[in-house]
Formats: C-alpha cells, structure tokens, sequence
C-alpha cells in the first residue's frame, strides 16, 4: 500500500540531522505496517498528479497557518477536496487537520486563549489520551458534516472525523520526546511563553499514546483500500 505523503513544512534545520524531517517522522510511526511511501513537498510547489498517485494520503503539520496567503494552499486545498470525491483514505496531522477542516467548508484562526506545547491529555469519546502539541492555530468551526471524536479544554475540535474516509487530529503522534524537546530549545523562545515551555520541558519523561494511535492510523488506511 503507497501512502502519499504531502508535506506542508520542514522541521527546523537545526533537528533535521539527528531526528529527520517531517516525513521520515511518519516514516517510522507507520514503520512495520507494509507500507510505502512517497513525499511530496506541496510546500515547495511539488504536488503529485491527483489522487490516484497513491492509495491514501497523509498531510503533515507545518510552521505556516492554513489561513495565510500561499501560492501553495489553494492547490492542495483542491487537491484535498479531490482526494475526498475519489474515497481516498485521508489522514491529516496539526496544520493536516487544520487546512483539511478549511477546505472543506471549515474554520481555522490563531486561538485567542494561546499556545499548547508538550503532552496535552486529549478526551478520545470518553478515553484519555496521552499526545504530543504545538500549535496556537486551530479549527475554531467543524466543516458541516464533521464528528468530533476527540476534545479538549483548550481545543475543542481535536480530533475529526468525516464519513469513514478522513480522519484528522490537532495533535503529533509522530512527535517523541526528542522532538518536542527540540523544538522547546529550537522554535519555542521569545514565542512561546516561558512558563509553557517550562511545563512541556517537566512532561517529556512521562509516556505518551503515540504508538497506539500510530497503529490506529495504520488501521485506519489499512482497512480503506482492497488487498
């Protein structure tokens, strides 16, 4: 099964070396599942020819808002509604989440209540989930059709689901300790206030759901597409 993978940002350079960019993340949180893989930098201009060029599709996370003014975003905005009309399994991560929500009739704005970074406890219907944050930006309004499947205080639409063909979350499971502590060192000072960085710095030792919906993920694309 080829997964197409569009990346919609890169990790900062400075983590790339010893931790991977964004796709070599999904790379190894879907590892063991039989599943190839192709990339495709929509964040550079390189979009695959449509929805046929993979099996399912996966949207990566991204430093920019969906909102914002790039050549690149209505494009993948058309290819994203188009992946929907050929019943492609779609999964989409953070900004995957995000820009899947808007194109589809959604709302996406810089949340006036602020940042969440680190391990952030998610209500997956009623279950608690341990997973990994980094975003201010967040879907604000579900697209019509939408199905929560999974909240929080500070964020609503964590988790959507639209018929059984997408499934999106505001949160990075393919986000370990490692990374996150990163992006704390890296991405997080003068722009993510201290004490926010303080309390996701004390939670990287503590464990984390990301395995368990790394293979949920899996499943998911798993049972979409015929043998």
């Amino acid at each position: 099964m080829l997964i197409g993978i569009l990346q919609t940002g890169h990790a900062p350079d400075a983590l790339r070396p010893a931790l991977g960019d964004y796709e070599d993340l999904f790379r190894q949180l879907l590892s063991g599942q039989g599943f190839s893989f192709a990339t495709y930098n929509v964040v550079d201009g390189e979009f695959p020819p449509g929805p046929e060029a993979a099996d399912g599709w996966l949207i990566t996370g991204s430093r920019h808002g969906a909102y914002e003014d790039h050549a690149w975003i209505p494009p993948l905005e058309a290819l994203i509604r188009a992946i929907r009309d050929a019943g492609k399994p779609l999964v989409g991560i953070c900004f995957g989440h995000q820009i899947i929500a808007q194109a589809l009739g959604g709302r996406v704005e810089k949340f006036n209540g602020g940042w969440a970074v680190g391990r952030q406890l998610y209500d997956f219907d009623g279950e608690t989930r341990a997973l990994n944050a980094w975003h201010q930006d967040q879907v604000t309004e579900a697209p019509k059709g939408a199905r929560v499947v999974a909240t929080h205080p500070f964020c609503a639409n964590a988790a959507l689901a639209y018929g059984d063909r997408i499934f999106t979350v505001q949160a990075h499971p393919e986000f370990g300790s490692a990374f996150i502590e990163g992006l704390i060192d890296k991405r997080g000072a003068g722009v993510v206030p201290d004490h926010l960085l303080q309390q996701a710095r004390a939670s990287l030792p503590l464990p984390n759901d990301n395995a368990r919906l790394g293979d949920e993920i899996a499943g998911f694309f798993k049972a979409r597409v015929p043998a």
